[in-house]
């Protein structure tokens, strides 16, 4: 036995800290785990799940329209917002619960209040000073406030955009990322008036770029409007409530929510990481080794905090890794390469590994298999959406480097695509594999012939 009170403090009841709190009292270390707001973190709480339900909530008009093709009559049609928020927070509280209990029943101690470090080795939370062998720091990301921007106090975040007293009829959201465009296509959906403002030249900067163009083009045709190469530099607030927003065209456009969602922010603030010794980066992220370890020896961190991959499975993982390496005596690397990712816009992007433009600095050859087509689900519908398909093949090793989809279920295809791509499975493989039809996804299968190749940088003709 320790001389400390425990063998795990983790400060940050998120979707990394709790999997590391519940795993190590599991294995019967002394755990304490503190949480200042509500356990499950940005993705549970006002992330991921809520913005799931609302995705989904807003495609309704679609299959509404759709469902014609197919014979059917659908009637009058109403949304009422204030049932979404309240059945969304209903589910929330059901999944927070869940959370607490698997802490519990693994014999962790949860503590409702803000955690501070005091030393390399205390933590004070509220009132109670307690000290630790091994301290995790999983406190997560926020919004980018972009308090340089006057009249951003009139602006709301996503956390605010999924508790609105209101859906407003004309809303700008500011940001190319997936957050922004996620949340454009919800509120146009929802009926919303929708503007997306970027300024970059095409939205989703990190994404292969026919995926990019793709979507671009499909949301202008529903009705979004994107401006790019545009930004906001001022907001007035109207004596009604209406927002003014200056443009840097010097165009001035009124709407009744202005969104911010230009990147988000490691939480570290107010924490007392200079107490402890901890070493933090430009951005304030808590700069860790490959095993998550800082550069105080008992000291870690997981997930956004350390600006690494923002993404919650991602998160769980460095958690995985972090018990393997700090309880079970089995040092573990974290595993970075080959992340499957989704974007809920409408249509849905899923993709793994790298983009087309990514892959062409890495590798001297490729081969670019690409199919554009109308799925079958929209032949009868008379929707004139076309899915994207398309695959990423280094020519010397034939090794599919990249596979990105858009269209519906992408992020299903995504994740079951990440299967071979981590095995580092070729082309060959793709193409002696049995087709599923009718389906969409038998075309990642049955694409055999290059669409066109890349070499050094520049394409060529198939």
């Amino acid at each position: 036995m320790s001389n400390f009170d425990l063998d795990l403090f983790v400060i940050g009841g998120g979707s990394g800290g709790v999997r590391a709190a519940r795993l190590a009292a599991g294995m019967g270390k002394r755990v304490a785990i503190a949480e200042e707001y509500r356990f499950g973190g940005t993705c549970v709480i006002r992330g991921c799940v809520p913005k799931k339900l609302y995705v989904y909530a807003s495609q309704f008009p679609e299959h509404f329209e759709d469902a014609a093709g197919y014979g059917w009559t659908v009637g009058e049609t109403r949304f009422d917002w204030r049932t979404l928020v309240a059945n969304k927070d209903r589910e929330i509280s059901r999944l927070e619960g869940l959370y607490r209990k698997g802490l519990e029943n693994a014999g962790a101690r949860i503590m409702e209040n803000r955690a501070v470090l005091v030393d390399r080795h205390t933590v004070r939370v509220g009132d109670e000073t307690l000290t630790a062998e091994n301290i995790l720091i999983a406190v997560g990301g926020r919004s980018n406030p972009h308090e340089a921007l006057p009249g951003h106090e009139h602006c709301i975040f996503s956390n605010e955009a999924f508790d609105l007293e209101e859906l407003p009829k004309r809303i700008a959201i500011e940001g190319g990322g997936y957050i922004a465009v996620e949340f454009a296509n919800i509120f146009h959906g929802l009926g919303v008036e929708t503007t997306l403002i970027y300024r970059g030249k095409e939205i989703l900067s990190r994404f292969d770029s026919d995926l990019r163009r793709g979507l671009h083009e499909a949301m202008e045709a529903k009705g979004i409007r994107i401006l790019c190469h545009e930004l906001i530099e001022k907001v007035d607030k109207r004596a009604d409530g209406a927002l003014d927003a200056h443009l840097k065209s010097g165009a001035v456009e009124t709407f009744d929510q202005i969104m911010l969602a230009i990147g988000r922010i490691p939480n570290t603030e107010g924490l007392g990481l200079e107490k402890a010794g901890v070493e933090t980066g430009v951005k304030g992220e808590i700069v860790v080794d490959e095993y998550s370890r800082t550069n105080i020896e008992n000291i870690w961190a997981v997930g956004d905090v350390t600006d690494r991959v923002q993404l919650t499975p991602v998160a769980i993982h460095e958690a995985m890794c972090f018990i393997e390496t700090a309880f079970r005596n089995n040092p573990t690397k974290i595993d970075h390469e080959v992340i499957a990712t989704a974007v809920f816009s409408q249509p849905e992007i899923g993709t793994v590994g790298l983009g087309e433009e990514e892959a062409a600095k890495r590798y001297d050859a490729l081969e670019v298999y690409r199919a554009s087509f109308r799925p079958m689900r929209h032949t009868l519908s008379g929707r004139q959406e076309k899915m994207i398909m398309k695959l990423v093949v280094d020519a010397a090793s034939r090794r599919v480097v990249g596979a990105h989809v858009l269209g519906p279920d992408a992020g299903e295809m995504a994740q079951l695509l990440a299967i071979p791509l981590k095995a580092g499975l070729t082309k060959a493989d793709f193409d002696r594999t049995m087709a599923v039809h009718p389906s969409a996804a038998e075309e990642l299968v049955t694409m055999y012939k290059p669409s066109y190749r890349v070499r050094n940088g520049e394409r060529t003709d198939s």
